[in-house]
């Protein structure tokens, strides 16, 4: 989604200016021109109060271009509402050579001509390109000096959350928010990463994009889906670079992906801004026990070398203790730090024989204790709270006795409702204890209670992953009386033996996924050859099923419908719909290139190494956006498995003009 502009400006006629002029003429294009969706207030259309649609603009636009050519008072009081309320992300521009006020005369500002009250078309180019320039500089340094006079001179003043600033009466835009966060929510709880993907890219301001890009990193890391989970959390940061969420998330994807050394100076230069900030103490402690772990758990080892091993390592050991226990002092009621920290200092003294000041320990178990009950004491009665119950089956494990570890435990897991991954989570640490040989029969009772309850689930890890994913764009059969051939009927049997020989070359069977649109021509030939060599099979749609077949099957003949239907209807064959998975599109985009984009962000949520790209194309432009040229690029910029079959040499049509699919065949 482009950045969104709010101008603020006199309308009408004004002092021998047209001011609708200069917005259609000169500033509406080139902002435009620059990717940027302008708005000006008499766009709305929608009944309501015009102010609060006004305040919410000053609010959340990424942008706001404020023209002060004349001394006109809405322009000024809206410039004054921006300031107070964003400290970045305003551009003033003129076209009269008055002295600006004191308040903004040192504030960059962009000129413009004018020529018998309207845009001087000697200047326009120049002014157009001057504007879009402009805007793009000031977007990009969103995140560097304060814009803002009211932010420059109270440097201590911060800017307010925009949650917390719900203007009353703007009831569209916070409907459209909400039900973008709708659809964000049913994909994360899916565990559809690709959905998330595309709901990402579509948040109507960086505001929701950045919340955006920061769920689809949690849904890809709980995915294992490391490297693409750096990447949303990188493009959070990118727009907002004080998102601490994100920046904690970066550190852990980076220890994931074995950086260790990246991910403790991420975290190191963190904490030197949020010293006081618990949860990075505690990622920081994280990476330091896996550092810990690494070094001693390799190999086929016995438990008895590991044992010695991990007590040989105990100033790795010791340096990992310090980040959890410090997380604990800033912030008592972070009980995820307290509980690693103890944990941590009775596997030290279990190791090394070393003795810890016996009184601080109970001070850390008490506090550990109070921490936890206290938070369940104010929960909400429907809350599951697992990670608080599993922190006391954590603290029983080390200072209980076996009916304690027992029944704290049974309570874990009660609390846990069959969340598979969290119920692994507490297993990881038992069976780090085991190996250790810390309180055996204790930890083997604990690891007893959680591995049974583990057992009646559906390991995520034991669900189908494909081997490969072969996604497959490709031109629609070509509609009775198209003047330049692209796809002739009569050629389907090339294009058959084709794409089998493609399949054939990526040896494509049962073990992997194929997607692709449901369009006649090249898609459902490329669905049924699949299909019939076994392998599993989604199809996504732009439009409900009745629309998009009447777009884009039936106009090919009753065959191509029945076809349509028999693949769709196919046991290994999942089809979705666009509208129903991701809501209408957002104004402006277009629902096939959208569906391109759903399908590839889809394919490449499985592991962007396990994609492979079939086109059936003619390396034109197509008839319309959302072509197998724009599937083409989006999938270049992601993947270089790309196996193009070319149709002009296919079908002997070397004089054909134009190419690209039909929209979405």
């Amino acid at each position: 989604m482009p950045y969104h502009v709010f101008v603020v400006m006199p309308f009408g006629e004004k002092e021998g200016i047209d001011f609708n002029r200069v917005y259609q003429d000169l500033i509406k294009p080139a902002l435009e021109e620059a990717g940027l969706e302008p708005f000006r207030a008499d766009q709305e259309t929608l009944p309501g109060d015009i102010r609060a649609d006004m305040f919410q603009e000053l609010l959340m636009a990424d942008l706001v271009v404020a023209d002060l050519s004349i001394n006109n008072p809405n322009a000024w009081y809206e410039l004054g509402v921006r300031h107070g309320l964003r400290a970045r992300g305003v551009m003033q521009i003129r076209c009269s050579v008055d002295r600006l006020p004191f308040d903004v005369c040192v504030d960059r500002t962009v000129p413009y001509h004018v020529s018998q009250g309207v845009p001087d078309p000697e200047f326009l180019q120049s002014d157009r390109a001057a504007l879009a320039r402009s805007a793009l500089d000031t977007l990009r340094s969103w995140h560097g000096r304060r814009i803002s006079p009211v932010y420059r001179h109270l440097p201590s003043l911060q800017e307010p959350d925009w949650k917390s600033l719900r203007v009353r009466g703007a009831d569209g835009f916070w409907e459209q928010h909400e039900n973008w966060s709708r659809f964000i929510e049913i994909a994360r709880r899916k565990r559809r990463p690709g959905d998330v993907l595309v709901l990402a890219d579509e948040a109507p301001t960086n505001a929701f994009r950045s919340e955006g890009y920061r769920v689809a990193g949690g849904a890809l890391r709980s995915l294992g889906q490391y490297a693409l989970a750096l990447e949303q959390f990188e493009k959070a940061l990118k727009i907002d670079p004080t998102d601490l969420i994100s920046a904690q998330q970066r550190g852990v994807v980076l220890g994931r992906l074995g950086r260790s050394e990246r991910a403790r100076e991420w975290l190191k230069d963190l904490l030197k801004k949020h010293s006081e900030d618990a949860e990075t103490w505690a990622l920081l402690g994280r990476v330091e026990k896996d550092r810990w772990v690494d070094a001693w758990r390799v190999g086929s080892k016995g438990r008895r070398q590991m044992r010695e091993d991990a007590a040989f390592d105990e100033a790795q050991l010791g340096v990992a203790i310090d980040a959890y226990r410090q997380g604990f002092v800033v912030q008592p009621s972070h009980y995820y730090s307290g509980i690693n920290a103890l944990m941590l200092i009775h596997l030290f003294r279990h190791l090394t024989g070393g003795s810890e000041d016996q009184e601080e320990l109970r001070a850390m178990e008490g506090g550990i204790r109070w921490a936890v009950t206290s938070e369940l004491k104010t929960a909400k009665p429907q809350a599951k709270n697992y990670w608080a119950y599993a922190t006391l089956a954590g603290l029983e494990l080390l200072v209980g006795d076996v009916k304690a570890v027992e029944r704290a435990h049974k309570l874990a897991v009660a609390a846990a409702d069959d969340d598979w991954f969290a119920l692994d989570s507490t297993l990881q640490q038992i069976q780090l204890m085991r190996d250790l040989g810390f309180r055996p029969a204790k930890v083997k009772l604990a690891r007893k209670v959680i591995e049974r309850a583990i057992a009646k689930l559906r390991r995520p890890a034991d669900a189908w992953h494909p081997r490969q994913v072969i996604l497959f764009s490709g031109h629609m059969i070509d509609a009775p009386g198209r003047d330049a051939p692209r796809f002739p009927a009569d050629q389907e049997a090339a294009a058959v033996e084709a794409v089998r020989g493609q399949l054939d070359a990526l040896e494509a069977g049962a073990g992997d996924l194929a997607m692709c649109g449901g369009a006649c021509g090249g898609d459902l030939l490329f669905a049924e050859t699949c299909l019939e060599r076994g392998l599993r099979l989604e199809i996504r749609i732009p439009f409900d099923i009745p629309e998009f077949v009447s777009r884009s099957v039936s106009f090919a003949g009753g065959r191509w419908r029945d076809r349509f239907y028999a693949v769709t209807s196919h046991p290994n064959t999942v089809v979705y719909v666009m509208s129903r998975e991701l809501g209408p599109p957002p104004q402006h985009t277009d629902p096939f290139e959208r569906d391109n984009l759903w399908q590839l962000y889809s394919a490449i949520s499985w592991g962007p190494e396990k994609v492979r790209f079939i086109c059936l194309w003619d390396g034109g432009g197509g008839d319309g956006p959302g072509g197998t040229r724009h599937m083409y690029e989006s999938v270049k910029n992601r993947s270089g498995r790309v196996y193009v079959i070319d149709s002009k040499q296919l079908f002997n049509l070397h004089a054909a003009a134009g190419g690209g699919k039909d929209r979405d065949g």
